[in-house]
């Protein structure tokens, strides 16, 4: 009987180890479009969280610097990307990076101006007792 309750306490915690993943932009203008990328959670693939970085540029502003970087500074990725109206996937390998955060900096090189987004990985215990009456 042991056994079994701690085994379904090991599976209440593992069903309930969620990730919560949070992306916020660092600019202090949120409503100000001076650099047309949103970034989103787009879910998992293969239990690896996935990110869409989506561009609404313009014939004015079509050329990006995209660069990834960990909690020290250190650069994980950089890409140059030119276009107006386009989608960039990320797949994190959480095995790897741990519970860093990552940021994501992007740079429009037309009007030099850029903006940041944190991705914080957080791991949550939940426990819910319910009691109800039973006839």
């Amino acid at each position: 009987m042991k056994k079994n309750f701690l085994s379904n306490r090991l599976i209440t915690f593992v069903f309930f180890a969620a990730f919560s993943l949070s992306a916020v932009a660092a600019d202090p203008n949120p409503g100000d479009t001076a650099v047309p990328v949103e970034m989103k959670f787009a879910g998992f693939i293969n239990e690896q969280p996935v990110f869409h970085l989506n561009f609404s540029g313009n014939t004015e502003q079509n050329d990006f610097i995209i660069t990834v970087l960990d909690e020290s500074g250190s650069v994980l990725y950089r890409e140059t990307a030119r276009g107006e109206q386009f989608t960039k996937r990320f797949q994190l390998n959480t095995d790897e990076i741990g519970d860093q955060s990552l940021r994501f900096e992007i740079y429009c090189a037309d009007n030099k101006r850029s903006v940041s987004f944190e991705v914080n990985r957080h791991t949550r215990f939940v426990q819910d007792i319910a009691i109800r009456k039973t006839k």
